[in-house]
């Protein structure tokens, strides 16, 4: 197997570490938790697990405001206790991936701390400082993601300071190579622990423009919008001078891979496609040389419809660089659950879309056993977006809730108060109650990633779309002579499908909606929802 086959053909599990199993009865979760449930994600089948941040943080975005990049949060753990769980990952033949930070810090860092104390501190132009306005006012237009203006005065020097999100995450400059070097070092600390990759927060953040400009204004929003699409980002997000500095941290990450295990770049870059594949960065001789994987977001807002899910898929595959490797996501800690948005019928076939697609799958904790957003009374929210925007519905806690693990009290999560409040459904949507039903949502993603792992048609294969009417999303996965066929009904008929699309003497390898395999005769018509592989 190749270096890279672990990234390119195996599955990514998201764990949000707050959530998932707390081993102190503190109510939040912890790393000796992620590894008392290591067997569990091993019998789920998945390759990697990817942690959200466990860096020493004040908590002001839980854990994306980091004070220390080299140290983990009392509230997690310590370095020993990171230490044995990338020991026991490795020897179940787990990767490990963390979540990196590189826009901003927390303004309790003590590289702010040295920033903020004079204008004439040596750190000072380690983040993005400006005079004000000749109204006393910011120096420009541009707005925090979080709401209101991404500049926040510093009384002491009277200067403002620029932050892409809270005012307690101050962007850094990367245009200083005092910064760049610094941030290079915190990969190569991790990687010298054994960590096998990262996924890189808000990648297409890292350079603004260096005239800082206004943005333009965005003549498609609408009041009652999340306030920060308001401008067009044109001046801080996606900016030019990316490429080289995405190439430069490749380099960084790729002088720790061998032979026989890559490490992987994994990329946040909510953008459109033209600009998604641009961050593979291809050089002049035509390598490959920026995030190995530029996270795919399209089926996240997608209509849950078969000829536009055909499309995105053929649109992305078209758009695809000769040699790179695809991607899918169906969620993650900042969007609506996948069961949420388009509920467990239709999320049982994003499962076989998900995992029968060419390319890397990640899974977000809790979506296999079809959890579902949990509403947050206003007096329990915790997430500062929805703080900052009240009643826009942009809080990301009610996909944040604890894992449903047991019946128990607790969930099985923790044996104190847990942090969110959970699902009113977990005593009997959770994974023991679930391993013990064939019928399972859990069952399914068990099942589905078995014939991913048996079938190198659906791992490694090439796709190729097929035609098969219009509520029915038809292609094959071919490897050598090896075709599968997968079908989805995304209809509320049944289908009947096209005798041409029917492997000669194939059978039913996989159903959403039945555990047994069947032979595949004339006439075969899927039900309504349902979605198939035939081999």
């Amino acid at each position: 197997m190749s270096a890279d086959a672990w990234w390119r053909n195996g599955i990514v599990y998201q764990i949000y570490p707050r959530s998932f199993q707390d081993s102190d009865g503190d109510g939040i979760g912890d790393l000796r938790g992620i590894r008392e449930r290591l067997d569990y994600l091993v019998g789920l089948g998945i390759d990697a697990v990817w942690i959200s941040p466990i860096y020493p943080s004040p908590m002001a975005d839980f854990g994306y405001d980091i004070a220390d990049y080299e140290a983990i949060d009392p509230r997690f753990g310590s370095l020993a206790d990171f230490d044995a769980l990338v020991a026991q990952a490795k020897a179940r033949g787990l990767k490990l991936i963390l979540d990196y930070v590189p826009n901003h810090t927390s303004d309790r860092h003590p590289w702010f701390l040295e920033s903020r104390s004079s204008r004439s501190d040596p750190k000072r132009d380690w983040y993005l400082w400006r005079d004000p306005a000749p109204d006393g006012g910011p120096p420009n237009n541009w707005l925090s993601n979080f709401g209101g203006p991404a500049w926040t005065l510093d009384e002491a020097t009277g200067q403002y300071y620029c932050h892409s999100f809270l005012k307690e995450q101050p962007d850094l400059n990367w245009r200083n190579s005092e910064v760049r070097a610094a941030m290079y070092e915190v990969l190569r600390f991790w990687l010298r622990r054994g960590v096998d990759g990262f996924r890189v927060d808000v990648l297409y953040h890292l350079i603004k423009d260096d005239q800082f400009r206004d943005n333009p204004v965005n003549p498609a929003y609408q009041p009652g919008e999340d306030e920060s699409h308001r401008l067009l980002p044109l001046y801080t997000t996606d900016r030019p001078e990316m490429q080289p500095l995405v190439a430069e941290m490749r380099r960084v990450v790729d002088a720790f891979s061998d032979t026989d295990s890559s490490r992987v770049l994994i990329g946040e870059l909510y953008l459109p496609l033209d600009r998604l594949v641009a961050y593979y960065g291809r050089n002049a001789e035509g390598v490959l040389q920026g995030v190995q994987l530029p996270f795919n977001f399209q089926l996240i807002a997608a209509h849950w419809q078969a000829a536009e899910i055909g499309r995105i898929v053929r649109d992305y595959e078209a758009a695809l660089p000769a040699g790179a490797a695809p991607n899918w996501v169906l969620g993650n800690h900042d969007k609506p659950r996948i069961a949420s948005r388009i509920g467990e019928p239709r999320a049982r076939l994003a499962a076989l879309l998900l995992l029968s697609l060419r390319g890397t799958p990640t899974l977000y904790y809790g979506d296999e056993i079809g959890m579902t957003d949990v509403p947050i009374p206003p007096d329990e929210v915790q997430d500062p977006f929805e703080k900052n925007q009240p009643g826009k519905g942009l809080g990301r806690d009610p996909q944040r809730t604890p894992m449903q693990w047991s019946g128990e009290a607790g969930a099985g999560f923790t044996a104190g108060r847990p942090w969110l409040r959970l699902a009113a459904d977990f005593t009997h949507r959770n994974v023991a109650a679930q391993q013990a039903d064939p019928a399972s949502i859990l069952r399914l993603y068990q099942r589905l990633i078995a014939l991913r792992r048996r079938e190198p048609a659906l791992h490694e294969g090439h796709y190729e779309a097929l035609e098969a009417g219009t509520d029915v999303l038809a292609y094959a996965r071919v490897q050598d002579d090896r075709r599968l066929v997968v079908l989805m009904n995304f209809g509320t008929a049944a289908a009947p499908i096209p005798a041409q699309l029917l492997p000669a003497g194939a059978t039913v390898l996989l159903s959403t909606r039945t555990e047994d395999a069947a032979p595949v005769a004339p006439g075969f018509t899927l039900q309504p929802l349902e979605g198939v592989i035939l081999g």
